[in-house]
C-alpha cells in the first residue's frame, strides 16, 4: 500500500522551530521530485517548497525563503521541513507529496492527487 505518513507539527511561538516530517511506504522518494505545501484557514492551499528528483534543485515560496529548509533522506526514505523564525501567517495544516515537477522557480502539483494526511502547524504566543 502506497502511503505518506506525517509527524511533527503542533504550537510553536513566533520566531521558534519547528520540524515535519514525512515517512513513505511502499514506493520509494528518491524517484519523485517532493513538496510540502499549506493551507492557511480561509485560503486555498499554496506549495511551500519542493526539491527536484533529477538534481535536488530546490524551490521555495518567497515567504518562506531563508527560513525554512526541505531535505531528503534515501537511507530513511523520509522528507523533512525545517522550518525556522516562523511567523504567525506560518499558521496553517502542512501536506507532503510527490509532485509533478520541481525547478528553482516553480512546483508542481501532487501527483495522482495523493496527499498526507496533513498536520496543523499553529504560530501563536
Amino acid at each position: 500500500q502506497v502511503q505518506l505518513v506525517q509527524s511533527g507539527g503542533g504550537l510553536v511561538q513566533p520566531g521558534g522551530s519547528l520540524r515535519l516530517s514525512c515517512v513513505a511506504h511502499g514506493w520509494s522518494l528518491d524517484y519523485y521530485s517532493i513538496g510540502w505545501f499549506r493551507q492557511a484557514p480561509g485560503k486555498e492551499r499554496e506549495g511551500v517548497t519542493c526539491i527536484s528528483s533529477s538534481d535536488d534543485s530546490t524551490y521555495y515560496v518567497d515567504s518562506v525563503k531563508g527560513r525554512f529548509t526541505i531535505s531528503r533522506d534515501s537511507a530513511k526514505n523520509t522528507m523533512a521541513l525545517q522550518m525556522n523564525s516562523v511567523k504567525p501567517e506560518d499558521t496553517g495544516v502542512y501536506y507532503c507529496s510527490a509532485i509533478t515537477m520541481c525547478y528553482s522557480d516553480h512546483m508542481g502539483t501532487p501527483l495522482y492527487d495523493y496527499w498526507s494526511q496533513g498536520t496543523q502547524v499553529t504560530v501563536s504566543s
